[in-house]
């Protein structure tokens, strides 16, 4: 049963569309980026980047470097979109996305992370065996692919999206503070500003977020629904698009629904040219085992992966250990206040001394270091290691305090921990993160 699930031959179609597409997107991605000074802003101004942990060895190019790099991931991405040498030039994207991915995460996006998982399925897919440079000069066309291809996509999203509206099943989301917090800042917005501030905006808002996520796919994948939820598809993800500008995403969303609708309907608007195939024939290759093992490991990881602050003590909307890499998707706002202090331990006498954050940080590294915990460790081991330059060994001491969605501020740091001395706990929780009972909704200001 399962060896007819996954290598039944469809009509490859789709894939071969949502390849041009992907392609023309990620090289929209790399070059928007260094139009819009994003990487200036994230890359070239500051002196050092908040990368993931264990991720130490992963710094931006020095000088211009970066923008040399996005310009090679923009014509990768379009050798990508032709299919120019595909499997090459998807690996090699997916290994620079890789690495700016794990660099930085000042501008940690759910989307970044959804676009690498993407990269890495991709490079495994027969997407350019038709319409591309590799087909026509090969002379080796085909016009199926096994079915799991496209299952592959889709149980992927199915996972994304169920995470997101599961995540949305709490207090602040549901009394519609998270979507009031978000439209405050787009009060400015020529014509919908104004709209976006209504209660009734709140509401659909917050709802439209937990439905959608919830049910779009189920919808999608049911014939009776498909055009229905299509459009409603469209509405969404170009309202996100407009008023959260969150690049090329919501197109990219979009696109997926190319694995939703038959494989008739996306041959006869897209390939016409293009031979159906429509005989649904069984191959399974000698390596169906590997295929069958690999596919089912992914998938237990990227449910699994989300789920593991259940198990790290403290609320995730406080503490944030577990909060990347689980689809908790514009949940929350953060607002801090945090100081660095430094003791000379060589010193008996010596006092705490305050750090001038400005002289290391840019304004949007700022941000990060006042309420993010990982942040907040990685500069105190930041100033260890400077200091150590100088032949000095300090103690680095924080204040801090932090607010959740317009709660009170609460002190977030032990103020007596010397953060340059502890580790960083990978999969149990940093004690030096204060915990409390609770942060429900009547704390708020």
């Amino acid at each position: 049963m399962i060896k007819k699930w996954l290598f039944t031959q469809i009509d490859n179609s789709a894939l071969i569309i949502f390849r041009i597409i992907f392609g023309f997107l990620i090289a929209a991605e790399a070059i928007g980026s260094i139009f819009t000074g994003w990487i200036n802003r994230t890359l070239i101004e500051p002196n050092f980047t908040f990368n993931f942990l264990g991720f130490d060895f992963l710094q931006p190019l020095p000088g211009n470097g970066m923008y040399y790099y996005y310009l090679v991931m923009g014509i990768i991405g379009i050798c990508v979109m032709i299919g120019y040498k595909y499997r090459w030039s998807m690996s090699l994207f997916t290994i620079l996305w890789a690495g700016v991915y794990f660099m930085q995460k000042t501008s940690y996006n759910n989307h970044y992370y959804l676009l690498l998982l993407l990269c890495f399925i991709m490079c495994f897919l027969p997407a350019a065996d038709y319409l591309s440079w590799d087909a026509k000069k090969s002379q080796k066309t085909k016009i199926a692919m096994p079915r799991w291809c496209s299952l592959i996509i889709i149980l992927q999203l199915w996972i994304v999206y169920t995470y997101a509206s599961v995540a949305k099943f709490y207090p602040d989301w549901l009394d519609f503070t998270v979507a009031k917090n978000l439209m405050a800042a787009k009060a400015s917005y020529p014509v919908i500003g104004t709209i976006l501030q209504q209660h009734w905006s709140h509401v659909t808002i917050a709802y439209t977020g937990i439905l959608f996520d919830l049910l779009i796919i189920p919808l999608l994948l049911w014939k009776r629904t498909r055009i229905y939820a299509f459009g409603i598809s469209i509405f969404f993800h170009l309202f996100n698009s407009i008023v959260l500008q969150i690049g090329i995403f919501p197109y990219l969303s979009l696109s997926f629904s190319l694995f939703f609708f038959s494989a008739e309907k996306i041959h006869s608007l897209f390939l016409k040219r293009k031979p159906f195939y429509n005989q649904q024939e069984l191959i399974v290759p000698s390596y169906q085992k590997a295929i069958t093992v690999v596919i089912s490991v992914w998938l237990i990881i990227q449910v699994g992966l989300p789920l593991r602050h259940w198990v790290i003590p403290g609320d995730v909307l406080w503490t944030e250990e577990g909060h990347r890499l689980s689809w908790r998707m514009m949940l929350r706002s953060r607002a801090g206040f945090t100081d660095f202090y430094i003791v000379d331990k060589n010193d008996p006498e010596a006092k705490r001394k305050h750090v001038d954050k400005k002289q290391y940080l840019s304004k949007k590294q700022h941000r990060t270091v006042s309420s993010k915990p990982d942040a907040i460790w990685q500069f105190a081991q930041y100033l260890k290691k400077e200091y150590a330059s100088e032949g000095k060994d300090i103690a680095v001491f924080v204040k801090s305090r932090v607010s959740i969605n317009g709660r009170k501020y609460k002190t977030f740091i032990d103020p007596e921990v010397d953060l340059a001395s502890v580790p960083w706990n990978y999969f149990k929780t940093n004690p030096w993160i204060l915990k409390y009972s609770s942060i429900d909704s009547t704390e708020k200001k």
